[in-house]
């Protein structure tokens, strides 16, 4: 099963690179004029990894993964949602700046992720490496929070005129859901998580990188 994880966090870490890399070579060959075309160009990979990452809750639920649940499927829930029914659906969304810089922030982080677990299964650590991984997350994951919001309220217009995903049954039912309003009410919980998971990466980066543990993996 080891084997298997780390075969998994190698996939991983090839297509966030590749990602990435992609997104970096693309903006300083064209500039500002790459943004508009970014999820063209990696969508299809960048919606492959995502999709993967549910495995992570899996290898979690089965034991083979010692991470917290909560806070791992808080996050990938978060970029499912953002990803497949706010971006995804709405064409005129996936060309603003925010999904680029959302892109970055999340493939930045994968990228990081993904190579400690990878070395750390095998036994390696670099504490440079370590620190990064445990330390990035504090600052970036706020940001990457606040550019989902901003890609929320962007695409609400979009919901609004085109009514994708509202719901109104027929008589006899009076029931009926707009989904702006969800949307918004999504908002609030998204933030709400976004303290519980900040509250979990200090917790993590204390008990990674305590003077006890640095030293043991120095030794």
């Amino acid at each position: 099963m080891n084997m298997y994880l780390v075969l998994y966090d190698l996939m991983q870490f090839c297509g966030h690179s590749w990602i990435f890399t992609n997104m970096i070579i693309r903006f300083m060959t064209f500039g500002k004029e790459s943004v508009a075309d970014t999820f063209h160009s990696i969508g299809f990979v960048m919606r492959l990894c995502q999709l993967l990452s549910v495995l992570e809750i899996l290898h979690i639920l089965i034991g083979i993964d010692k991470s917290r649940l909560l806070p791992r499927f808080l996050q990938i829930t978060e970029r499912i949602i953002v990803l497949f029914v706010v971006i995804n659906s709405q064409e005129e969304v996936q060309g603003k700046y925010v999904v680029c810089v959302l892109f970055f922030l999340w493939n930045l982080l994968d990228v990081i992720r993904h190579t400690y677990n990878m070395l750390a299964r095998m036994g390696i650590y670099y504490l440079p490496l370590t620190w990064l991984n445990f330390s990035l997350p504090i600052p970036v994951y706020p940001l990457s929070v606040l550019a989902k919001g901003f890609a929320i309220c962007v695409s609400l217009p979009y919901f609004e005129s085109f009514g994708t995903y509202s719901i109104k049954l027929p008589f006899p039912f009076t029931f009926s859901i707009y989904f702006p309003y969800v949307l918004k009410m999504y908002l609030l919980v998204l933030f709400a998580g976004m303290c519980f998971i900040i509250w979990n990466l200090f917790s993590e980066r204390t008990a990674h990188l305590g003077t006890g543990n640095i030293k043991n993996k120095r030794n």
